[in-house]
């Protein structure tokens, strides 16, 4: 049996819980389920995102608040979204071998605050802008906006698994599994982020007409 690898800050592999061991296809088959802690997130997720979309629905705060919100929701967007477009371009740059897992993994760690904090920004921002809920887009934006977060959560947890690989690890010895994990959460991120802003864009004008 693999002796246990060493972590970045002391732990071993035995120490997470998602441990990898060998597999004959890769570098490491990723082992283990998802946390206590994982599912409880994704509970408080899930609890802020319907709390949002409740509020949303009757709460009216005025033309100033709204204008307010509309501001802090780019905001969010920018903060938010941008950093996943620096994480998933470096993340594409390490799957065709320019780039390190180092790479991905540093910038990983540095670029959680600006996504998580940008998704409660949009989430609060979001539910003062009394967005049109009978409306078949604003549906699809929001559930997009659900599938964001659950997605992350489900990354962060594959992210340890990246984290007990060695430096220099290519993504072509990397188990399978493990594989198809990143690149699924890859293109459900952005295929989400981009429907979520084109969805948000469409609704600004089609609202601008309506009010014009």
């Amino acid at each position: 049996m693999k002796p246990p690898v060493a972590e970045p800050g002391g732990g071993s592999a035995s120490d997470s819980t998602a441990v990898c061991e060998p597999n004959g296809s890769g570098l490491a088959r990723p082992t283990g389920r998802p946390s206590l802690k994982t599912v409880l997130l994704a509970l408080l997720c899930s609890a802020a995102w319907l709390a949002s979309v409740l509020l949303g629905g009757f709460l009216d705060c005025g033309t100033e608040i709204h204008r307010i919100a509309l501001a802090c929701h780019i905001l969010a967007l920018v903060l938010s979204f941008g950093a996943i477009l620096v994480l998933d371009w470096v993340g594409l740059l390490w799957l065709l071998g320019r780039r390190d897992v180092d790479d991905t993994r540093r910038l990983e760690s540095a670029a959680q605050p600006l996504i998580w904090g940008g998704l409660a920004l949009l989430l609060a921002s979001g539910a003062m802008l009394r967005p049109d809920l009978s409306s078949p887009l604003t549906q699809i934006k929001l559930l997009c906006v659900l599938m964001l977060m659950l997605n992350g959560l489900a990354l962060a947890q594959t992210m340890k698994q990246l984290h007990l690989l060695p430096q220099g690890t290519l993504f072509t010895k990397v188990a399978t599994g493990l594989r198809v994990r990143l690149l699924v959460a890859l293109c459900i991120s952005q295929g989400c982020w981009w429907t979520s802003v084109l969805v948000g864009l469409l609704n600004s004008t089609l609202r601008r007409w309506a009010n014009g």
